[in-house]
């Protein structure tokens, strides 16, 4: 689908997001630089776990230190990422270098392969399969049910078949997104499994760039009706 709505509703949610996270990183100028960034995973954290649905107050504070620990773990890793490429290219590209480079990609993704269920595990402790879910919305941005529900509007006909395997790809997206150091990174995945979808919808014989335009008629009809989106 070339420029349909649901492409450009995904790109005004990464400018969205990024907006308020740069707003919201701001440090107060009395503040160092790691205080700074402790508040704002803490305060990030706290939004997430604000939204958890049954949560109970005990929990609350320790739910919220697991998800700012995490964000904190997975800076750690693409600081040390940045850093060794940072040194490798200031250097002469030679074989050598180039698959230093490569080597530090391998190892960071390792890294974050051996976070990722250790972070699981510790949600796990003290929530339940559902909430921990809403976590995993939470740090990224919602996208999953979004993307998913916008499909659903623009292509109602779809068969339970297809609408599963959506599912599956968007949420195998999501578990490779919280994994993402910026929200650029986190919209990045979801961009390569929306394309993956709309391939394997194109070969089902849907015109997706018709069924977007169609859509975007149907969203102007309930507008000019007044009816809710």
């Amino acid at each position: 689908m070339n420029k349909s709505l649901l492409s450009l509703f995904l790109t005004g949610l990464l400018i969205a997001t990024t907006a308020s996270q740069a707003s919201a990183q701001a440090p107060a100028p009395t503040e160092t630089k790691e205080a700074a960034y402790t508040r704002t995973i803490t305060e990030r954290a706290a939004k997430i776990v604000g939204k958890i649905d049954g949560l109970k107050a005990k929990d609350s504070v320790q739910v919220r230190d697991v998800i700012a620990d995490q964000y904190r773990a997975l800076n750690d890793i693409y600081e040390q990422q940045k850093s060794r490429k940072a040194a490798l290219k200031a250097q002469p590209q030679t074989d050598a270098t180039k698959a230093a480079l490569a080597q530090v990609e391998t190892e960071t993704t390792a890294a974050l392969d051996k976070l990722h269920p250790q972070f699981l595990k510790k949600l796990s402790r003290r929530l339940t399969p559902a909430q921990v879910e809403q976590v995993k919305d939470g740090m990224t941005y919602g996208v999953l049910p979004l993307t998913m529900n916008a499909y659903n509007d623009m292509l109602p006909n779809l068969t339970k078949e297809q609408r599963a395997q959506m599912l599956a790809w968007l949420t195998e997206a999501r578990e490779h997104a919280m994994d993402g150091g910026t929200s650029e990174q986190k919209h990045a995945w979801f961009g390569k499994y929306k394309g993956r979808i709309n391939n394997y919808l194109s070969a089902a014989g849907i015109d997706m760039k018709q069924a977007g335009i169609d859509w975007q008629a149907r969203i102007a009809a309930r507008k000019a009706a007044g009816t809710a989106q």
